[in-house]
């Protein structure tokens, strides 16, 4: 008989490292904001002998249980509608199919310990995570001391950047929301000394301003919502334009989206998980 699940489910997945602490509070803090169950996931060795597996189950359960109640008290939280579970098997596999079968809005994980090391980046639970998830998954290694109050969305035209604009504007519509373009032209290192030149480029990038903010106006009134929003154009690559503003500006949260390309991340993505300067949400492209 296939098990039942809530129609509105947070699933947290825990390593139960230390690391993982700050996004277990996290996790903890958006079920009882958003009045949603929590599940909380472990997935242990599934090489283990039985005997030690049952042993092992019982104290992960008690673990769990031990540092809810702590992270409950931290905060003075009356505890959601929470579910322990732990699976045996591959922790990406057991985190995507337990997202599925609970029809999971969003999934929580701690950051990974491979933080400045891009290359090594690729076989962590955490990517394969990203690259499989049915729905949003944030990436969390601060302590929550509030609600995300400044986020930062790159967008582009595509659809992945609308689709990812629409779930920060349906989720959190107190925020404030950054949208941040990184755009360069044709022509600049040849030309960019030239009068002629610069009065072009001062065009275009007014024309580009426009064109996203028509974009962002049709969306807002797509979802009758008027949240505080900023646009920003600045001039460079994606991913040195995203890390100098995070370094001026410590957002609490970036969104970025997700196309989906089983072999492949974005060099945003790759960028974000290496040097974390603050919590990441993933979005799917649809």
């Amino acid at each position: 008989m296939p098990r039942t699940h809530s129609p509105s489910t947070i699933l947290f997945a825990t390593d139960l490292s230390a690391e993982n602490r700050a996004a277990f509070a996290r996790a903890l803090r958006l079920a009882y904001a958003q009045g949603v169950q929590l599940d909380v996931l472990h997935v242990l060795d599934p090489y283990l002998p039985r005997h030690v597996l049952l042993d092992v189950e019982r104290a992960v359960v008690e673990d769990i249980t031990a540092t809810l109640t702590d992270l409950r008290e931290d905060y003075a939280l009356e505890a959601p509608k929470t579910l322990i579970q732990t699976v045996a098997g591959s922790p990406h596999v057991e985190i995507v199919r337990e997202a599925h079968e609970r029809n999971a809005e969003l999934i929580i994980l701690g950051m990974h310990r491979k933080r400045g090391q891009k290359d090594l980046l690729a076989g962590t639970t955490v990517m394969r995570v990203l690259r499989s998830a049915p729905c949003p998954v944030v990436v969390s290694s601060y302590q929550p001391t509030q609600s995300w109050q400044h986020i930062l969305v790159p967008i582009d035209f595509s659809l992945t950047a609308r689709h990812t604009l629409k779930e920060a504007l349906i989720r959190f519509p107190e925020a404030t929301l950054t949208l941040l373009h990184a755009w360069t032209l044709p022509g600049e290192r040849e030309l960019g000394s030239q009068a002629y030149y610069a009065q072009w480029r001062e065009h275009e990038v007014l024309r580009l301003r426009e064109q996203l903010t028509s974009e962002v106006d049709s969306l807002m009134r797509e979802l009758d919502g008027v949240p505080d929003i900023e646009l920003v154009l600045e001039q460079g690559a994606p991913c040195e334009v995203l890390q100098a503003y995070m370094k001026r500006h410590t957002p609490d949260l970036v969104m970025i989206g997700s196309r989906g390309q089983l072999h492949h991340t974005s060099q945003v993505t790759e960028m974000l998980l290496s040097e974390p300067h603050c919590d990441l949400m993933l979005c799917r492209a649809w």
